[in-house]
């Protein structure tokens, strides 16, 4: 009894890590919009507990979901797909905020129909899922819709005309599943089906307002707190007291001058929030999605942020034509309620020197945000933080003693408000960078300018460095010393980063550990407590952060196996495999197990996501999707562990012989250290008995 148990336990654990995934079913439709309009639209059936990729991820994140279209002189593309709400993470190993659908997903490309005859749209899909435990190698589906002619348009609207064609992806292969055409839809029936869809879009924006809750709290606490930074400057500062003075001398009774300060503060907002309103109408939700990952766009702002800084730094001042100032003084003689708006406009105008650079870079991080009100809620925070104290004081006249006087102070925080500006937009060069991967601006080296502008801005706040529009000091306040120290604290606190520390303070912002070009720390050659003695061979690698020796080809790696008679350590991965990254950071850098990897085994890690073409003349044919050829190498090596290891999901982990043999049956996701240091240890015990 206890032998069958035993066999048992053997199969179903061979099964387990031996096995094809395929928990993604993909159906395509046809819907007409209008005559000429028509949305092709495709749904993704997820199982229970894997997530598929959105369409918008950040460089160096997963893989997104991406579709392609055929070309076809019968139509014509209007926009990009757009996609639901899903689900917005912030991922701890990749360190950014990761969208993913659960379930089922809904993608819909509109076109616009140039022929009125029918005809057929070829189409593709390329797509990720992972659960807690696998990640799939990048998976590639056909689509097929049929257009019907277009006079048959205005009936279409009391019928769906749907070719669906259900595709199971397994490792890239395609199996179709049925082919229908659905008819006449009663009345009845559409009727429901268009509550139901009202349904499913109430739905859908509840969930995106539940996802999106955090991230536009946390845009209009910043954008309040700037509010406040501006009002502090001296172009806004001095203002106030001007103001007041106004409300004061034309308002006959108390009672008069708190609702026309009401009004004026009321109008401040509207200003604000309109700005906000016209960068979300003129961007739009798809190119806001594309902004945080847009070479471009990351560029331009680098380069604004930096004309930004410079310009508080007291180099030049960013102005609006004097001639808008003095129509908009004009208007506000007239009194009134409209007087009173342009009052507001006029000190959005004097004070756009200060004002413009800080609201500009809150537009800019909004926008990259990818959230389309992501502007107005960064715009609603500001201008409600300088509008604020301008409608009290302008209520309370009596409070303006309580207020310190205008000087130096104020072109300090002018100044130490540039030197943040200065900061930022290296994040936004930093992204650039990251995308080309032209490895220009690596960790240490965006580390060092950071360290460098806060370092200077502590010196600039003990009285070191002064620039041109600084009054003469005589004593420095608690205050400006309070802030030196944590400008000196802080440039202290980043220089172990150098050297490898993690940072993890401001871990959103410097390019991650291995984006370096020492990934172990200046000055450091290797990391963990166990190194390899040998030599790093010829067609091998050093595996960062922790110094093992890595083949990425399974020829060379074999090879060298053979030489050096070892055993081998196939590791399926991907770049993008969240579970490859936490065995990496978690379970390989403990002792008993990285020693193993640096002087027992020869590994081989083959990510079956990587990019890069196959070298010219070594293109084959897929034997998983007939007729078509693998394109990259990471399709060779996902082909490769289908076929031969009837597995699809990474990470996979191999201990084989010289001959291909396997010594122990293989392991996927294997957090527990324990269970994957005896799992090495068996297998090399077996490698040793031959």
């Amino acid at each position: 009894m206890k032998k069958i148990i035993l066999l048992l336990a053997f199969i179903i654990s061979a099964n387990v890590f031996s096995q094809i995934h395929n928990p993604v079913k993909w159906s395509a439709s046809v819907v007409a919009v209008s005559d000429t309009k028509y949305d092709l639209v495709i749904q993704a059936t997820i199982g229970e507990g894997w997530h598929l990729y959105s369409q918008s991820v950040p460089e160096n994140g997963p893989v997104p979901t991406a579709f392609s279209f055929g070309k076809n002189p019968n139509y014509e593309l209007i926009g990009k797909p757009s996609e639901e709400s899903g689900h917005t993470v912030n991922d701890p190993i990749f360190n950014m905020k990761i969208k993913f659908f659960e379930n089922k997903a809904v993608f819909k490309q509109r076109i616009n129909v140039l022929s009125k005859k029918a005809f057929k749209i070829s189409g593709e899909v390329e797509f990720m899922v992972c659960d807690d435990a696998n990640c799939l190698p990048p998976s590639y589906v056909d689509l097929n819709f049929q257009i019907p002619e277009t006079a048959m348009a205005g009936a279409v609207k009391a019928k769906e005309i749907e070719k669906t064609a259900d595709l199971v992806a397994v490792a890239g292969k395609e199996t179709a599943i049925d082919s229908t055409v659905k008819e006449e839809i009663p009345a009845d029936s559409i009727l429901k089906e268009e509550i139901k869809t009202v349904d499913v879009e109430k739905t859908t924006v509840a969930q995106k307002e539940k996802s999106s809750d955090k991230s536009m709290l946390a845009i209009f606490i910043i954008a309040f707190f700037s509010g406040f930074a501006a009002l502090l400057t001296p172009c806004v500062f001095p203002m106030i007291p001007m103001t007041v003075s106004f409300f004061t001398k034309q308002s006959k009774n108390r009672a008069v001058g708190i609702k026309n300060a009401i009004i004026y503060g009321l109008s401040i907002v509207i200003i604000y929030v309109l700005l906000g309103s016209l960068v979300s109408a003129i961007f739009g939700a798809d190119a806001l999605n594309a902004l945080s990952t847009n070479v471009w766009f990351n560029i331009i702002f680098f380069v604004l942020l930096v004309v930004f800084a410079v310009s508080f730094l007291g180099a030049f001042e960013i102005m609006l034509p004097n001639s808008w100032a003095n129509k908009v003084d004009s208007k506000a003689d007239k009194g009134g309620l409209i007087g009173i708006f342009f009052m507001a406009l006029a000190l959005a105008i004097v004070s756009f020197s200060c004002t413009g650079p800080i609201v500009g870079t809150l537009l800019v991080q909004a926008a990259a945000g990818g959230n389309q009100i992501g502007p107005i809620v960064g715009m609603l925070g500001f201008s409600l933080a300088l509008a604020i104290p301008f409608t009290l004081f302008a209520a309370f006249p009596g409070w303006l003693n309580s207020l310190p006087k205008s000087g130096g102070w104020l072109n300090t925080v002018k100044v130490v408000l540039g030197f943040l500006e200065l900061a930022l937009a290296f994040k936004f060069l930093s992204n650039a960078d990251l995308v080309l991967q032209l490895h220009l601006l690596e960790r240490e080296v965006f580390l060092a300018i950071w360290i460098a502008i806060f370092g200077v801005l502590a010196f600039y706040l003990f009285g070191k460095i002064q620039l041109p529009h600084d009054s003469p000091l005589t004593h420095i306040s608690v205050g400006r010393l309070s802030l030196g120290l944590l400008s000196l604290s802080f440039t202290i606190y980043m220089i172990p980063g150098l050297w490898g520390a993690p940072l993890n303070l401001i871990s959103a912002f410097p390019p991650a550990q291995h984006y370096s070009e020492s990934p172990y720390g200046v000055g450091s050659s290797q990391a963990g407590t166990v190194t390899t003695a040998t030599a790093i061979p010829e067609g091998a690698h050093l595996m960062a952060p922790h110094n093992i020796v890595a083949f990425t080809d399974y020829d060379l790696g074999m090879a060298y196996a053979k030489k050096v008679n070892k055993p081998v350590m196939l590791d399926f991965t991907g770049y993008a495999c969240v579970n490859c990254r936490k065995m990496e950071q978690q379970v390989w850098p403990k002792e008993q197990i990285l020693a193993i990897l640096n002087n027992d085994v020869v590994l081989i890690s083959l990510y079956v996501d990587d990019k890069r073409p196959l070298p010219a003349g070594e293109e084959i044919e897929s034997k998983l999707r007939p007729g078509k050829k693998l394109k990259y190498v990471g399709q060779k090596w996902s082909e490769f562990q289908t076929i031969k290891y009837k597995a699809n999901a990474q990470p996979f982990y191999v201990l084989t012989d010289h001959e291909g043999e396997n010594l122990i049956d293989p392991v996927g996701y294997t957090p527990d250290v324990e269970e994957y240091h005896t799992w090495l240890k068996t297998g090399l015990a077996n490698f040793s008995k031959k």
